[in-house]
């Protein structure tokens, strides 16, 4: 299995073990405290398509659209109307990015299997950026990361939901590290590196929203 040398997030190398179970071990790194899974643990894409194709996530589903009402309540409260988006990583099914579009929202769609059409990642940017149940699935989240925040417009929002890790003890009994397509994993510490890292603002919302806002003159 191949070791990673570096954080996948910031590249720093302070990486120390973090965790290990039956499935596969986990690191933290010492600069960004990422919690992440070495690639040598990564799923086939073919593999992690099945996985993906489990997934119901219907727009008609009243409980699944509460869920995603925790990002788009209020990542819409701070959008100008008609606000041009992107949902990245929006799935078979993109139930965010039709929410967004009943409030009268011009959503984009990206996903590697899903919707791959490059173009929507090239010269446009965005008022806003959303990523629900994306980044713990990143093999390379630093990358992706900075792609998508380079896509934003002066004054736009990242707005992300993830579940964010606590501490080890709670990690080891932690249901969400036992989706194998789940390779990185944040903590609120995380992002306030991210945040500080790229001049941003940050606002962590209950236990899994993340909203990110780009500074209005870069």
């Amino acid at each position: 299995m191949t070791v990673e040398t570096h954080c996948p997030l910031c590249a720093g190398n302070a990486l120390a073990p973090y965790h290990q179970d039956r499935r596969r071990p986990y690191r933290q790194c010492g600069t960004c405290c990422l919690v992440f899974v070495p690639p040598g643990w990564y799923l086939t894409p073919e593999a992690e398509l099945a996985q993906y194709n489990c997934h119901q996530n219907d727009v008609g589903d009243a409980g699944y659209r509460q869920f995603l009402s925790r990002l788009a309540l209020p990542l819409i409260a701070r959008l100008a109307p008609g606000a041009q988006g992107l949902d990245f990583g929006c799935g078979p099914g993109p139930a965010l990015a039709h929410m967004l579009r009943e409030a009268g929202f011009d959503v984009a769609l990206y996903d590697r299997f899903f919707y791959p059409d490059d173009s929507v990642l090239q010269a446009r940017r965005y008022a806003f950026i959303s990523a629900t149940e994306v980044v713990e699935h990143l093999h390379q989240p630093g990358h992706e990361l900075e792609r998508l925040w380079s896509l934003l417009q002066p004054g736009g929002w990242l707005g992300i939901m993830t579940k964010l890790v606590s501490d080890q003890t709670a990690f080891a009994n932690w249901h969400y590290k036992n989706d194998p397509t789940h390779v990185c994993f944040f903590s609120a510490d995380t992002w306030r590196w991210w945040a500080r890292e790229h001049d941003a603002s940050l606002e962590i919302l209950g236990a899994d929203v993340i909203l990110l806002r780009r500074g209005e003159s870069t």
